[in-house]
């Protein structure tokens, strides 16, 4: 069984400024669900954040500690960054994306998977907690971004 869970909300700020923060690896920890640390853990070939970058999240999922990499496959300023996992429990693709709205900006966080081994008997429990776990982000950024005003 394959997890494909997207969430997503209207933020009442410009498209740039959520983009910006949401899109900083080392805001991760700040507003993403269980995500306790993220590190760069290798620069992109033209030198810092980009396509080719990895970052190393620790994370704690179902009372698991969990460390995974993820490496930038796209990244468009403002609109898109696309990572999928190099390391970790399980095969993972996420995917942000910004957009304007008429009421700021469309934010949405698509995550794919395939749970191997012991995640496998818990991929419907673990659909249901990603997909909560992302509508917290998305509230959890804006929230973050409002109090920063």
């Amino acid at each position: 069984m394959t997890i494909d869970v997207m969430a997503e909300r209207v933020i009442p700020l410009p498209p740039g400024r959520v983009a910006a923060y949401a899109m900083d690896w080392r805001n991760d920890a700040e507003w993403t669900q269980g995500i306790r640390e993220a590190v760069l853990t290798r620069e992109s070939d033209g030198g810092g954040f980009g396509v080719g970058a990895e970052v190393t999240r620790t994370a704690y999922f179902l009372g698991k500690r969990i460390d995974y990499v993820l490496r930038v496959a796209a990244h468009e300023p403002g609109r898109l960054l696309d990572m999928v996992s190099v390391a970790g429990p399980m095969p993972m693709h996420v995917t942000y994306t910004f957009g304007p709205h008429p009421d700021g900006t469309l934010a949405r966080i698509r995550v794919q998977g395939d749970p191997s081994r012991y995640y496998r008997l818990a991929a419907p429990l673990m659909a249901r907690k990603v997909r909560s776990s992302l509508g917290k982000d998305l509230r959890d950024l804006e929230r973050r971004l409002r109090a920063r005003r």
